[in-house]
């Protein structure tokens, strides 16, 4: 019986997936988009939240209705043990590696085993399978212990995850940890790694950033290795991210990893299929933004977003928004209040003065019905993959200024193989800045990337259809996988 005619049959039948995000907004969002495709499927859903994103989450979105359950589909929580100020302090980066690592597994288990017993009483069915963030592969773990199929989900680009697969080799091969503090600026970083599987013109410089650190002890190289590892345990792989796109190192993938690999992205494109059921975005969205497009021309708006995590200072603020001022383009630009190294930025008050008009600044937006709003033209991004695939998804060509992560390889494809992105460089320096600005959005350059940007939307468009290869790819996954 397929997951639809058992939910029709009534929800004790009904399949039961758990999903398990890593605590970050990109993951999430991710995440929450292939729950919510496994419900319009006729799964029962239960989408897991730390404790302190959870409480977040009622913060940002309006309070306990934000987080309010929908038939079949239910928020739950496990104690995290992360120590923060209060519920806007997001907790360090190093914090969330040593609790992945040594304290979640066990109140994941004792939540699976609680909603199982709960299944005897509730309409809702026991647990059929778990799917965890491809770097919290305890999840496999825990489905071991109750005997259901654990599936990793990756929420970052194959190119990215491959390079990741490859840190193993990387510190076999001497390549890494890095010699010295000077690997950083003498070229080091520019070796070649065209041994790889799957991947093109890859550096040591676009491979995840957790690899570029002298320390051979460090804690998140430790926490790559381990995640990895957990890969090959894994029933399944599931990745946001189409053949069309990323073929070759999805080829690979396959004969690195004993698990099936399935590609089903761009997420965002199965529309209307899915129901939106909220409980996502840790920081309050301002939708004036979108007003203020309203009263834009088709294609005149750069939108400028550096993701929800990555920081710089105030002085390289500065270069990027007298950038957009000398471009005379217009711009909606995403301060965070946390972007200059954690505080607030502190802008030029002549560039307020410049720009009044015909830039908006804005807390934090829906970034998706932004980049399909028809005024905005280009896209100045940090290159998080949630962003490339939104792009994509839009029709829209980016500016690529990569800072973390895995943005360095998705900033190589994007530039190099998808022809859709131009790379600001590291140094980013305001004449850069405005010279490309007016070249993505004006230039013979910028007009070839629209029309293979608006090319790319037309195959993420088909893959996502009945008959297209990622939609196939999502049957495959619950017919082999989550509901065989």
């Amino acid at each position: 019986m397929d997951p639809a005619a058992a939910a029709a049959a009534g929800d004790r039948m009904a399949p039961h997936a758990v999903c398990i995000p890593y605590p970050l907004q990109g993951h999430i969002n991710a995440m929450l988009q292939l729950a919510r495709l496994l419900h319009s499927r006729g799964f029962h859903v239960t989408f897991v939240h730390t404790e302190y994103n959870y409480n977040r989450i009622l913060l940002t979105s309006g309070g306990p209705l934000a987080l309010e359950a929908s038939a079949g589909f239910r928020f739950e929580t496990f104690r995290d043990g992360l120590q923060t100020p209060d519920a806007t302090t997001a907790p360090s980066s190093e914090s969330l590696v040593h609790a992945v690592r040594n304290s979640w597994s066990r109140p994941v288990s004792e939540l699976v085993r609680r909603l199982n017993r709960g299944a005897s009483s509730a309409r809702a069915p026991p647990v059929t399978c778990i799917i965890s963030d491809v770097i919290m592969s305890f999840g496999v773990g825990v489905a071991e212990e109750f005997g259901v199929p654990g599936v990793l989900f990756c929420s970052f680009s194959a190119c990215g995850y491959m390079s990741s697969l490859q840190v193993e080799q990387l510190i076999q091969r001497g390549i890494v940890p890095l010699r010295s503090e000077s690997d950083f600026s003498n070229g080091y970083l520019d070796t070649p790694l065209d041994w790889m599987p799957g991947t093109k013109n890859m550096r040591l410089k676009h491979v995840t950033a957790v690899v570029r650190t002298t320390d051979p002890n460090s804690i998140y190289l430790k926490f790559l290795r381990d995640e990895m590892e957990g890969s090959h345990r894994a029933t399944a792989i599931v990745l946001n991210t189409f053949a069309d796109l990323e073929g070759d190192v999805l080829d690979a993938m396959s004969a690195v990893l004993p698990a099936p690999i399935y590609p089903v992205g761009p997420l965002t494109m199965f529309r209307g299929q899915a129901l939106d059921t909220g409980g996502s975005s840790l920081r309050e969205k301002d939708s004036t933004c979108l007003e203020w497009l309203d009263g834009k021309a088709a294609g005149s708006v750069l939108y400028v977003n550096f993701g929800s995590l990555e920081v710089m200072t105030n002085e390289k603020l500065a270069e990027f928004a007298w950038g957009m001022a000398d471009s005379g383009y217009d711009f909606l630009w995403v301060i965070r209040n946390d972007v200059a190294m954690g505080r607030p930025a502190v802008l030029p008050r002549e560039f307020y003065a410049g720009t009044s008009g015909r830039g908006m600044l804005a807390g934090w937006c829906p970034q998706e019905e932004v980049l399909a709003h028809p005024s905005v033209g280009g896209f100045l991004t940090h290159c998080g993959w949630n962003s490339v695939v939104e792009s994509i998804g839009a029709g829209v060509p980016m500016l690529c200024w990569p800072l973390g992560a895995e943005q360095h390889a998705n900033c190589l494809y994007a530039c190099a193989e998808w022809g859709i992105g131009m790379e600001v460089e590291r140094d980013a320096k305001r004449e850069g800045v405005a010279a490309l600005v007016r070249e993505l959005m004006g230039g013979a350059r910028g007009k070839e990337m629209r029309a293979r940007a608006l090319q790319w939307k037309e195959r993420a468009t088909r893959t996502t259809r009945r008959g297209g290869k990622s939609f196939e790819m999502l049957e495959r996954l619950i017919k082999e996988v989550l509901h065989r």
